[in-house]
């Protein structure tokens, strides 16, 4: 994919002085032609970088902006490294909105008109500030600890060695390895309480340990669903849906045709749409909701 592509490449670029146009088309398993082409687009979005011909020549970043290992610590340059994973972790697909942020490393006092921030929407000062702790335990291999809310609605304590953050299906997660349980989990964020990062450093540990093992085969039973959004719940369809699932209505309000789990949560995800959705099939769907909202109703008696 090519915008992994530029952001390798500009990786490599910070990391070394120079590197010929045949190295990174080794690297990449690409063409030399398609390297030029990456070049000028790095330069048209006004990354400074440029190649030179002859012997000696290659592909660099402009003498007043080279970062190589000699100027930047190896704490910053995992800075640099995070700094632009973070930007792929939502799946930002806008070439143009993604390369004008690494525009921004370079040209400091440019007009910041992107932001990325990892935090919720509505999240309290204090949630914010667990996003750059978490990333500083990891850059730093520091031990953290937490209260933790499973499936199951349990709650232990945990330690925690911290490998990565990841977003995934709308939530970030928190990949370490877990030292009360001894293997490597992934904790969902959301979930986690009275995060403290303790002075306790750990080693990198063996790949074999780092890799969280593949969970079993899903046996989990999918129903086909017929959903219908009126128009002051579409709102929400375009987050939750594929775009080729729903059709739009003169009304303004849309269907969706899906395919999702069966399961008790499945009825509190509809459910949370309330009255701006209807279940128009399977009939067992409609049921299920009707037994769930007399359940409801009889917690607020009249």
């Amino acid at each position: 994919m090519q915008i992994s592509r530029l952001f390798e490449i500009v990786y490599l670029l910070l990391d070394r002085r120079m590197i010929t146009a045949k190295e990174l088309a080794e690297h990449f398993e690409v063409s030399v032609r398609t390297i030029y082409r990456d070049i000028e687009t790095l330069s048209a979005a006004g990354i400074p970088v440029y190649a030179s011909q002859g012997k000696g020549g290659g592909i660099k970043l402009m003498e007043h902006y080279v970062l190589n290992k000699s100027l930047l610590s190896d704490a910053e340059q995992k800075e640099v490294l995070f700094a632009l994973q973070s930007l792929t972790a939502a799946q930002h697909s806008d070439a143009e909105r993604v390369l004008s942020k690494l525009s921004g490393l370079f040209h400091k006092n440019a007009d910041s008109w992107i932001e990325v921030d990892l935090a919720p929407w509505g999240s309290s000062k204090r949630k914010t500030e667990e996003f750059t702790a978490l990333k500083n335990a990891i850059l730093g291999r520091r031990i953290i600890e937490f209260g933790y809310v499973n499936n199951a609605g349990d709650t232990s304590n945990r330690r925690v060695e911290p490998v990565k953050l990841i977003f995934k299906v709308n939530a970030w997660y928190l990949q370490g390895f877990c030292l009360v349980k001894e293997e490597l989990r992934s904790f969902k964020l959301s979930r986690m309480s009275d995060l403290e990062i303790t002075g306790e450093s750990f080693p990198e540990r063996p790949p074999e340990e780092t890799h969280e093992p593949e969970p079993p085969a899903p046996t989990q039973q999918w129903v086909d669903l017929k959903l219908r959004f009126s128009l002051r719940g579409t709102y929400r369809v375009y987050d939750e849906f594929k775009e080729q699932q729903i059709t739009r209505h003169e009304d303004g309000s849309c269907t969706v045709d899906t395919s999702l789990p069966e399961s008790s949560w499945l009825l509190h995800y509809l459910l949370s749409f309330g009255a701006e959705l209807e279940v128009l099939s399977p009939p067992h769907m409609r049921s299920s909701l009707q037994a769930e909202l007399v359940k409801m109703l009889d917690r607020y008696p009249g």
